[in-house]
């Protein structure tokens, strides 16, 4: 089971975003059968099969093992990975082209970067899968908090001549026969406010507390 699986398929993005079947493969994280699905999702078993059929034949989910009970031969099924993507190449025809905005300061370019990259890695991931190889990847995650937007744009700005000044010294102008090309993506964006549900207003005895 891979960690997570990018669809690029229309006919299986659709599959995997039907409820039902959204809620079947969060079950199927650990291999179950039909009989055992059923129970869990609160459906009939036929109902269950139904969905199993559209989802194995979307490569969403794949046969572990048959189990021989009596006269019937029980199918236990797991899903192909923990977690799902659905690549913009589903949506070919209306996926955004990085190469309409260029503009580092669009947040339309951002989503276009964001897209771009979860088309290529997941075919990256696929091949590297098929090859049985590793694949060479790193990225940074963290959060900075600017005291003014005069301060974030200066850390843009530094930010930018930093990076220029790394892939021009380790840049290969005239690639050499084992060289490989990679692409470097670098993104500044405000963090998601907690929502009312999850933010925490600390009480009365809290606030005396402190």
């Amino acid at each position: 089971m891979l960690d997570i699986a990018v669809i690029e398929d229309p006919a299986a993005a659709e599959a995997s975003l039907d409820p039902i079947r959204s809620a079947i493969l969060h079950e199927l994280a650990e291999p179950a059968s039909a009989t055992q699905l059923a129970v869990r999702v609160g459906l009939p078993r036929q109902k269950v099969n139904y969905h199993l059929k559209s989802l194995e034949r979307h490569g969403l989910v794949e046969l572990v093992e048959e189990r021989r009970k009596g006269n019937v031969t029980e199918r236990v099924l797991q899903a192909t990975a923990a977690s799902y993507l659905i690549s913009p190449t589903a949506l070919a025809s209306v996926s955004p082209d990085p190469r309409r905005f260029a503009d580092r300061f669009s947040a339309f370019w951002l989503l276009a970067l964001a897209g771009r990259m979860v088309q290529e890695v997941g075919k990256l991931i696929a091949g590297a899968a098929a090859a049985r190889q590793k694949l060479a990847t790193f990225a940074i995650d963290g959060e900075v908090t600017f005291r003014s937007a005069a301060d974030r744009a200066a850390f843009a700005e530094e930010l930018g001549v930093a990076v220029t000044q790394l892939v021009d010294k380790y840049h290969d102008a005239v690639p050499s026969p084992r060289g490989r090309r990679h692409r470097l993506v670098v993104a500044l964006h405000p963090v998601l406010k907690p929502s009312p549900e999850t933010s925490h207003e600390p009480t009365t005895k809290e606030q005396t507390n402190d």
